[in-house]
């Protein structure tokens, strides 16, 4: 599966479901309980899990999942009481975005935040912060996805009802940088929000810093169903 290791993916989930559940430590650096060896479904480098993302994106492209061979009655039975994702992804909420399905993971795998416009808001980060501090994700995605409507909405910079417009402000930074290419903007605003998540979090950025943890901007291609980073 991972070039770099033997792990078949049988013996992939066979590890996430051997897992004990981690001994919690207080934690000044974070001000919240974090485990004292965070438990992830397999000795995976933030490299290997970011492979195993793309890997998976490919089988989707393919057709040729994987992850619907699992039995997800022994993957309910055994993330009840814990769970163990390797990755998270910061996701748009479009419909057209089925994160576990485009990556071909299956229950417990993945961590994933979905929020219009796929933006790192106070409440998106300190999400990922536990996925990554408490859970052990080792990848953090920021995907953002062709025909994005919070993109062209704020793009076109019209009056919108309701409190649609709050996704503005945190996506006017890309339209600036990119200008008014709807995809160009979607691309840019990925790898804003990758970056701030990287340098904005006391969690994250010293995970990052020290390697313990990964953090990329993608493309979700609607027609395709590939996913490329950005």
């Amino acid at each position: 599966m991972y070039s770099s290791s033997s792990l078949s993916r049988r013996s992939f989930l066979g590890t996430a479901l051997a897992g004990t559940a981690a001994t919690f430590v207080g934690a000044a650096s974070t001000g919240f309980l974090v485990p004292e060896a965070a438990l992830a479904q397999s000795p995976l480098t933030p490299d290997q899990a970011l492979k195993e993302l793309l890997d998976g994106n490919q089988r989707y492209v393919d057709n040729r999942f994987t992850s619907f061979d699992e039995d997800k009655q022994i993957l309910r039975d055994h993330t009840v009481e814990k769970q163990e994702p390797f990755a998270a992804v910061l996701s748009c909420a479009d419909s057209r975005v089925p994160v576990e399905i485009i990556f071909d993971q299956s229950i417990g795998h993945l961590f994933v935040t979905r929020v219009a416009g796929n933006i790192a808001t106070p409440e998106i980060i300190a999400s990922l912060e536990y996925g990554a501090a408490v859970l052990g994700t080792k990848v953090i995605l920021v995907l953002g996805h062709a025909g994005c409507g919070a993109v062209k909405a704020a793009v076109a910079g019209k009056a919108v009802p309701g409190q649609i417009s709050s996704l503005f402000p945190h996506l006017q930074p890309a339209v600036d940088q990119a200008g008014p290419d709807v995809a160009a903007v979607t691309r840019a605003n990925a790898s804003l929000q990758a970056a701030l998540l990287s340098k904005a979090s006391t969690v994250l950025s010293p995970m990052v810093k020290e390697g313990k943890l990964k953090i990329v901007a993608g493309y979700y291609d609607l027609a395709t169903g590939k996913v490329t980073l950005v």
